[in-house]
């Protein structure tokens, strides 16, 4: 531990080691997410919080809910060995009216340290029925010294080995210890003027909310500050790019690229291409994003963008996250550009070394003018000898290094990026700056709408019906599960896996049938080798985890079971069902879920009604949160990470007219008063660069 005088000088930059509490095995844990400084352990926003301060009787307290309930320990049971590594205590708790039965397992340390008569808070789902009401495996939260209890307990994203109260403990230590050196980066007149609290109230009390309206106030402040800093490291950025002449399109005519296709382009995907087509022209360099659901039509709009690019004389290169999703593109690419006289190639990880070494020198001579592939792409010795586009497919699934190490492989590319994840445009806006959005929001003609149905488990076996009745008409089908193999520790009984699931499927109820499974803990090859098979109609059933959210064209696949529906974002499961209905036939998506909770019935509700892919996102931000668009835990001192991040208009627009204003005064922050800001920027910076 630093001496007094180390400590006073201390700053958020410091090594997250200075706080008391964390050594370097904790602090290597916290690299885990992404955390190595002071200020990015404060910065550590929790996800969520236990509010304390409404009634937390046993009687409000309702089934399938995550409640709090407030009671003092009536009876503990012995500790019972169910089977080897998993044993369970069942505790007898009161608040005075009533009892509530709460089940531990492999928790006998907490269940010891549990005092008959003793008051505790215990946060969990409620289970059992209004007459026997249950808990499995609570948070068990204690009085603090004097008796009394928090009204908020913070939850925080945890990786193996840490707990929210380790992590709300060694933030307290930063707090005090940053305390006798705290500096606002926001200069005082601006924080004024925007009615913004101070900094270290802010973090103070989004990590440790005194009551609603300082916890308000905090999330203002420090959405305000996310959206500002990443709004001036893009605007310095911007002004880089734009003095760059990026790859310069004279001929922007793209008319005579729709006399290639075997089709009529919709006017949404014509809208795009004439979007593109005008950045294309620009004097700087294009960063658009193309939005639009499972089937809209991206692919043929980035062929668009490539054949503009190749009339112009510049090469185009297109990167997937999977082998199978490349080969999917470059299949679809050869028969789109199929009337153009553009060669393309397809570079992925499986590719002989010969062949690659063929490939590459094809690239660098300008013989192949598109490379469509996977990270393989940019890899040190693949260069280009004119290249002006670069294409990205689910950028989510990329890191943000990635993506720009492609970026890097021209002279100032346009940038295209496809995505069936709908982002909202204020998201998008702060997360990527200067990205230009467009939403493909018109399905070609014949194509079905997906139908969904919500249903429980009591009524599965006519679920399994319904999927072997398009089985047996010659159908695929998925069964996605939300685990790979049962957490025997979890307590849940109720969740499905994947591995366990698939196993019962072949030798039961789907015995007739060819099963596979897919899960995300196999071996690339091992998956390669099930989606192709699956591809190739082999498997007629696919048991799968999320894995297959970003997957390929099976437009034989009509029927999905989604298990644990409630488990799932909704954006999520609008990405899952996507996986059917990609051909002329009736698709259909069944949700199975027990969830009795006011919350989760509505979330469920909204995705078995609505298609619209843009509206499902809203929705889901709403409910969820943002999540990590960036693709990289590695930025972690500007990821958005609040929950209500931009779903405040009024504070989004608030924080970008201020940083335009501030940038016409001081362009590159280099007054004093603006010190932190333009280190916080320039990190912005160096994230889009790196």
């Amino acid at each position: 531990m630093a001496g007094a005088e180390t400590v006073r000088k201390i700053d958020e930059n410091a090594s997250v080691q200075y706080v008391r509490g964390v050594g370097a095995q904790r602090a290597a844990l916290y690299a885990k997410l992404g955390i190595s400084t002071v200020g990015g352990l404060l910065r550590h926003y929790p996800r969520d919080y236990i509010n304390l301060s409404g009634d937390l009787s046993v009687a409000a307290a309702a089934v399938g809910e995550k409640c709090a309930v407030r009671a003092f320990i009536v009876k503990k049971s012995r500790e019972q060995r169910i089977r080897a590594k998993l044993s369970l205590s069942k505790v007898v708790v009161s608040d005075g009216e009533n009892d509530i039965v709460v089940t531990f397992f492999n928790m006998k340390y907490t269940v010891d340290d549990l005092v008959p008569g003793e008051e505790y808070i215990f946060y969990g789902t409620v289970s059992g029925s209004v007459l026997r009401k249950e808990m499995n495996s609570p948070l068990v939260i204690k009085p603090d010294r004097e008796g009394g209890f928090a009204k908020y307990i913070p939850l925080y994203s945890l990786t193996a080995g840490l707990s929210s109260k380790m992590i709300a403990a060694n933030v307290n230590n930063a707090l005090e210890l940053m305390s006798e050196n705290w500096r606002d980066p926001l200069p005082a007149e601006i924080r004024v003027n925007a009615g913004l609290c101070g900094s270290e109230f802010a973090l103070r009390n989004i990590h440790q909310p005194g009551n609603e309206s300082a916890l308000t106030a905090a999330r203002e402040r420090l959405v305000f500050d996310e959206i500002f800093t990443v709004t001036l490291g893009m605007a310095m950025e911007r002004s880089k790019n734009r003095m760059r002449a990026g790859a310069v399109i004279r001929d922007g005519d793209i008319s005579g690229f729709g006399r290639l296709l075997p089709f009529t382009l919709t006017g949404a995907q014509q809208r795009t291409l004439g979007e593109i087509a005008e950045d294309m022209t620009r004097s700087y360099p294009m960063n658009r994003l193309v939005q639009g659901d499972v089937g809209s039509g991206k692919t043929a709009v980035a062929a668009g963008a490539i054949w503009l690019a190749h009339k112009n004389g510049y090469q185009s290169v297109l990167m997937a996250p999977t082998e199978l999703l490349a080969e999917q593109h470059f299949k679809t690419l050869s028969i789109l550009l199929k009337e153009s006289d553009i060669t393309m190639e397809l570079l992925t990880g499986s590719v002989s070394a010969k062949e690659k070494r063929q490939i590459k020198e094809n690239i660098s001579s300008g013989k192949t003018q598109l490379l469509i592939g996977t990270h393989a792409v940019i890899e040190k010795d693949v260069a280009f000898e004119r290249l002006g586009l670069v294409v990205t497919d689910e950028q989510h699934r990329f890191g943000v290094h990635q993506r720009f190490a492609l970026a890097s492989k021209g002279e100032a590319p346009h940038l295209l990026t496809m995505s069936a994840t709908p982002i909202p445009r204020t998201l998008a806006s702060a997360l990527y700056g200067e990205l230009e959005v467009s939403v493909i929001d018109e399905l070609p003609k014949g194509r079905i709408p997906i139908k969904t149905y919500l249903i429980d488990s009591a009524i599965r076996e006519r679920a399994y019906g319904f999927v072997k009745k398009h089985l047996d008409e010659g159908y695929q089908g998925y069964i996605v599960c939300p685990l790979v193999e049962k957490n025997e520790e979890s307590g849940d009984p109720g969740m499905i896996s994947a591995v366990e699931y698939a196993e019962e499927l072949k030798n039961g109820t789907f015995s007739a049938y060819s099963v596979g499974l897919l899960h995300g803990k196999m071996k690339p090859a091992d998956k390669e080798h099930i989606m192709r098979e699956f591809a190739a109609g082999n498997v007629q059933l696919l048991v799968a985890t999320t894995v297959i959210e970003v997957g390929i064209d099976v437009p034989n696949s009509v029927i999905m079971l989604i298990e644990n529906a409630e488990r799932f974002g909704l954006s999520q499961l609008h990405q899952l069902r996507g996986r059917v209905g990609r051909g002329a036939v009736q698709s259909y998506c069944v949700l199975i879920s027990d969830a009795k909770g006011e919350t989760a019935q509505k979330r469920l509700k909204t995705i078995a009604k609505e298609t619209d892919g843009l509206k499902i996102a809203q929705a889901d931000l709403a409910l969820r949160g943002p999540g990590d668009f960036f693709g990289s835990r590695q930025h972690g001192e500007a990821d958005g990470r609040i929950i209500e991040m931009l779903e405040n208009e009024r504070l989004s627009e608030l924080a970008r007219t201020t940083a335009e204003q501030l940038l016409r005064e001081d362009p590159e922050l280099c007054m004093e008063k603006h010190a932190v800001l333009r280190e916080r920027a320039q990190k912005v910076v160096e994230l889009v660069n790196c």
